[in-house]
């Protein structure tokens, strides 16, 4: 098993794109930190994956098409377009899917690389927060179209009832 940290936008959304998935065994959610100047936390998840299963490009590229990664974040912002390596021999493959994804998109893509140093979990009322309550009114509007687009385009990759 892999360790990877993904950030965006909410990390309720984060989190529940990512329990959809198989061959993810884990999702913690919470506030991740990395080295200045992205040592601020910020919302985001810590993804336990199979690597034999889906890789960390998959990964990457379900992170990037499900979030705002060509918005520019404030780096003193809770949010921050981040993929967290806890690897070094992970930095590539992150960083060449974060520009083919650029490529394919023709946009400017804010989402750093950056190395995982610390993790902070969320409340505990928020943990599963769309598992746990999946007909909520924030659910429908932001977790659900986002797990449409991962049953339409990664059909392969979603769990049964994902």
């Amino acid at each position: 098993m892999l360790k990877v940290g993904l950030g965006g936008g909410c990390h309720w959304c984060t989190e529940g794109v990512f329990q959809a998935l198989r061959g993810v065994t884990q999702v913690d959610q919470g506030y991740l930190q990395s080295e200045p100047p992205a040592d601020t936390w910020a919302e985001g998840v810590v993804v336990t994956f199979d690597p034999s299963t889906i890789s960390l490009g998959m990964l990457a590229e379900v992170h990037l098409r499900t979030h705002s990664s060509s918005r520019a974040r404030s780096p003193r912002g809770k949010y921050r377009s981040a993929i967290y390596i806890f690897e070094p021999g992970q930095r590539a493959e992150a960083e060449r899917t974060v520009r083919r994804f650029a490529e394919e998109a023709a946009k400017t893509v804010h989402t750093q690389v950056v190395p995982f140093v610390d993790f902070l979990p969320s409340q505990e009322r928020y943990q599963n927060y769309y598992r746990n309550g999946p007909n909520r009114p924030f659910c429908r509007r932001y977790i659900d179209p986002k797990l449409d687009l991962i049953r339409r385009e990664y059909a392969e990759h979603a769990l049964p009832g994902g």
